[in-house]
C-alpha cells in the first residue's frame, strides 16, 4: 500500500496568539495537544508543534496517510476532527506534495499563489 504524506497548517484566530490567548482558548489548546499526541502514538502524525514565526504563530504537523484510494479525504478528516477547528476557533491548511488540497478558511490565498510557509 503506498503512503501519502500532507503538511497540517493550523491558523490561530489572530497574529497575536498565542501572547494574548484567552482561557477558552487554553481549553481547546489543551484538546487539540491531546489529540495531536493520540494521532502520534497511533503513527498518523510523523511530526508536530508550534512555529514561532516573525509573521505570527501558527502549528505545524506532517500526516502520514495509508489508505492509497481515499488518502486525501482522509487526511482532511484528521483537520476537520482537530477540537480546535471543530470549536470554529482555529482554521487550517492542508497541502499534499502537489499544492494547497484544502482548507477552512476561504479565500485564504488568491488562486496560484503559493501558501504564506
Amino acid at each position: 500500500m503506498s503512503k501519502q504524506h500532507y503538511f497540517f497548517q493550523l491558523i490561530p484566530p489572530r497574529a497575536t496568539f498565542p501572547q494574548d490567548i484567552t482561557d477558552a482558548e487554553k481549553l481547546l489548546m489543551q484538546q487539540h495537544s491531546v489529540y495531536f499526541q493520540e494521532q502520534f502514538a497511533a503513527g498518523k502524525v510523523l511530526l508536530y508543534g508550534p512555529v514561532m514565526a516573525a509573521s505570527g504563530a501558527f502549528g505545524l504537523a506532517v500526516l502520514e496517510v495509508e489508505n492509497e484510494v481515499e488518502n486525501e479525504a482522509e487526511a482532511r478528516q484528521f483537520g476537520q476532527n482537530d477540537p480546535s477547528v471543530k470549536a470554529g476557533c482555529y482554521s487550517h491548511l492542508l497541502r499534499d506534495r502537489r499544492g494547497t488540497t484544502g482548507s477552512t478558511r476561504r479565500r485564504l490565498l488568491s488562486p496560484g499563489a503559493a501558501p504564506p510557509f
